[in-house]
């Protein structure tokens, strides 16, 4: 092979081990779309968001929140966090905002509506914050990145529609990292029999005729890669567990 011939070929061969570099490292990359905010005074998020986080989902994160469309996922995306930056330079900064799904719906082919406090933390200062207001729907880029709740650990907050012995449902709080849960199981600390659960809608997860005696609430993590583990949390749920209570799993996820 001619010295012009081996150079060409190098050359083309560095382009494509070059290309695959990149798209293994794509998870950084940034979808571009568009976002809103909801149409309320309220400057944080919303108690009826579908994920069905209740007031917990006005507030967490300090109120950064937002609902998606199709990155709800049929609730599966409940929890998720993503960096969102707005992408007009002569208002918005670099830095964007993290934000956590508390809810679904869209406006506009847009893949976020945010609370009005997250999207004005886009901007580069107040003034530029109100002409974001002013213009409503505004183009973005974003990514998915690990959500971080320090000194906090996985909760479980039994919902206020459950009835002991009849009927248990309860959403998940503070899920760190990139994961998924995509299912959960009730199990019995005394035979260590486990059923699985319904996702009822959104973080909601229910069954009928929960087991009697201290329970084991267990959870699948599944990551973009197709990495899947169970995770046991160290706390169990007591057995007189009632409606409106709130738990401590005693565990935590980083993945």
């Amino acid at each position: 092979m001619s010295p012009l011939k081996c150079l060409l070929f190098f050359s083309a061969l560095f382009l494509v081990v070059q290309t695959f570099g990149n798209a293994e490292t794509c998870s950084d990359c940034f979808t571009h779309s568009r976002a809103t905010y909801y149409p309320n005074s309220d400057e944080k998020g919303t108690e009826v968001g579908e994920c069905g986080y209740g007031a917990f989902g006005a507030t967490i994160n300090g109120g950064d929140v937002s609902a998606a469309s199709d990155l709800y996922r049929g609730g599966v995306g409940c929890g998720a966090c993503y960096e969102v930056r707005c992408t007009n330079s002569y208002y918005c900064s670099d830095k964007g905002v993290t934000v956590v799904i508390t809810d679904h719906g869209s406006s506009d082919h847009t893949d976020f509506i945010l609370s009005r406090r997250a999207f004005s933390r886009m901007a580069q200062n107040t003034d530029a914050a109100a002409s974001l207001l002013a213009l409503g729907i505004i183009d973005i880029e974003y990514r998915r990145v690990p959500c971080s709740y320090p000194n906090r650990n996985i909760t479980f907050k039994i919902d206020e529609s459950s009835n002991n012995p009849h009927y248990m449902a309860f959403v998940i709080w503070y899920q760190q990292g990139e994961s998924d849960i995509t299912a959960v199981q009730l199990c019995e600390t005394q035979t260590f029999e486990c059923k699985l659960l319904d996702r009822s809608h959104g973080a909601v997860w229910t069954t009928t005729a929960p087991p009697s005696g201290p329970l084991s609430i267990r959870m699948l993590f599944s990551a973009d890669d197709e990495d899947e583990k169970w995770v046991v949390p160290s706390n169990n749920i007591p057995g007189n567990w009632k409606p409106g209570d709130i738990y401590d799993a005693g565990v935590q996820v980083d993945a």
